[in-house]
């Protein structure tokens, strides 16, 4: 009994140990959620487009900091959602700075601000102007769960810094505007190198 006591301390040391080693990864998964308002000659049309399943993929940089980790991300994230029929994609970059500690054995949360950089927005049958602002802040925070190498997260993100892109319909004087601010739940697996 005891050698299988020990065996099984030994296995949640490892796990905790993998936990708070620093290093290089990548991650990768399915983000569920939409952007905000879609207004036309100054009023909201649609507040709650149809959200959709996008996806990300990227790299990460986990710096351990005693009791705290620092964790630096960079991904390419493309978000889908849609307006009365319509679909709205949105791509860019995404720049999470997050900062997370341990809770118990392989358990940890995390927090943080996310910079972002529009790279392309596209709406069905539209023809739409350039992003009002290419770079905006939004924040993340969530929980997650590392066994050795290999972890799984779930988060929040919701974008602050307004930033519109504009739009007129079928060559008509009706001009609108959509906001590109995320709210999305992320599914995020990650592997360590």
């Amino acid at each position: 009994m005891k050698k299988y006591m020990l065996m099984g301390f030994l296995l949640i040391c490892t796990t905790v140990m993998a936990q708070m080693e620093s290093g290089l990864g990548v991650t990768a998964g399915l983000n569920y959620g939409s952007t905000g308002d879609l207004r036309e000659n100054g009023q909201t049309i649609i507040d709650n487009p149809d959200e959709k399943i996008g996806y990300h993929l990227g790299v990460y940089w986990k710096i351990d900091l005693d009791f705290l980790y620092l964790r630096p991300e960079l991904k390419y994230t493309k978000l889908s959602n849609e307006y009365n029929g319509s679909q709205f994609d949105v791509q860019k970059i995404d720049v999470p700075l997050l900062l997370g500690t341990n809770i118990i054995g392989p358990l940890h949360v995390f927090a943080g601000p996310s910079l972002q950089y529009i790279v392309d927005t596209k709406l069905q049958d539209t023809a739409l102007s350039d992003v009002q602002n290419e770079w905006s802040v939004g924040a993340q925070f969530g929980v997650g769960v590392n066994l050795g190498d290999l972890g799984i997260d779930v988060r929040y993100e919701r974008g602050f810094t307004n930033n519109e892109v504009r739009f007129i319909r079928n060559n008509i004087a009706a001009q609108g505007t959509l906001d590109t601010r995320p709210e999305q739940i992320i599914l995020a697996l990650s592997l360590r190198l």
